[in-house]
């Protein structure tokens, strides 16, 4: 990650209003869960499809995350989208309000 921590870099980041998070120094299980994701959107969407152009890209890449949230169903979430699983009711607190 020594890369990330060059002034080119950052001032880049920030001119895009990108805001850089980095966490503590070696510890690979904070990229666990977006390395997943990329390998599994890689794997279902970039790697099956030609984009004539980039915006052709992000329109379809676009699409294919709101698929991913609201459509795609996964075991491990009980058969549900990972949107139908964070709003069932059961799995609020009691006092909870939105």
């Amino acid at each position: 990650g020594w890369q990330y921590q060059m002034g080119i870099y950052q001032k880049e980041l920030h001119k895009q209003g990108i805001t850089q998070s980095m966490s503590r120094k070696g510890n690979c299980l904070d990229n666990a869960v977006m390395e997943n994701w990329f390998g599994i959107m890689k794997t279902e969407f970039f790697y099956q499809k030609k984009f004539d152009d980039v915006q052709s890209f992000k329109t379809e890449l676009k699409e294919y995350i709101h698929y991913y949230n609201h459509d795609r169903i996964k075991q491990k979430l009980k058969g549900l989208s990972p949107v139908q699983y964070r709003t069932q009711s059961d799995l609020l607190p009691i006092n909870w309000t939105p």
